[in-house]
């Protein structure tokens, strides 16, 4: 049984697939507080669903591309069946996930963006580092930056382990409204770095404060 804040059907707004359509299974329930959070209303809402009723959800939108976030969705016992099942249907699955539960078990067909936390968001010493040893070619790693300290922690952290050979991308993304995405740009272009410039483009189309989309 799962606890399922929404699940709706909306434009894919970050990551390398962001502008396609995506089916959005957003769990209940996170252990972090983040300062930058844009979806507390997951930390508590939610319904209780088995993975038979979110998979027929997701299957009413004919969408070939699924992604599981939260809250925190490794948190749930029964995503895991839940990424298989959706696996199956032949979809391509991404999961959203904080960086700071172990993503030993996601299957790898699964594609993971795991976020690294700067210490903007004030849940940096909570990132498990191993999980950047289970990073693949189709895995993507996340740092959401609100400032010039947290761009040279990311910074830093993408040279010392050399992430872009970990993983197939790194993507660099502006806290919304706090960080202009073109000084963020500035800084990526003098350093240098092997990195993507993410710009949550759900919140360019709808506003910062729309929900299921």
């Amino acid at each position: 049984m799962l606890t399922v804040n929404e699940i709706f059907h909306s434009i894919q707004g970050e990551s390398t697939h962001t502008g396609r359509p995506c089916v959005f299974v957003r769990l209940t329930g996170c252990d972090l507080r983040c300062v930058w959070c844009d979806t507390p209303y997951a930390f508590h809402e939610g319904r209780k669903l088995d993975v038979d009723e979110v998979v027929a959800a997701v299957e009413q939108y004919r969408c070939d591309l699924v992604e599981i976030t939260g809250g925190e969705p490794l948190l749930q016992e029964d995503v895991y069946p839940l990424m298989d099942r959706l696996l199956a249907t032949g979809a391509t699955v991404l999961l959203e996930t904080g960086g700071h539960v172990s993503v030993a078990r996601v299957p790898a067909a699964v594609v993971k963006v795991v976020d690294v936390k700067c210490p903007g968001s004030g849940e940096c010493d909570r990132n498990a580092w191993d999980n950047l040893s289970r990073l693949t070619d189709r895995d993507q790693v996340k740092f959401v930056i609100a400032d010039r300290v947290d761009y040279e922690f990311a910074r830093d952290v993408v040279r010392r382990h050399t992430l872009e050979t970990r993983c197939g991308t790194v993507l660099f993304s502006a806290v919304h409204d706090l960080l202009p995405p073109a000084r963020l740009a500035e800084w990526m272009l003098a350093d240098r770095l092997p990195v993507r410039l993410q710009i949550q483009l759900h919140k360019h189309l709808w506003g910062a404060e729309t929900r299921g989309v």
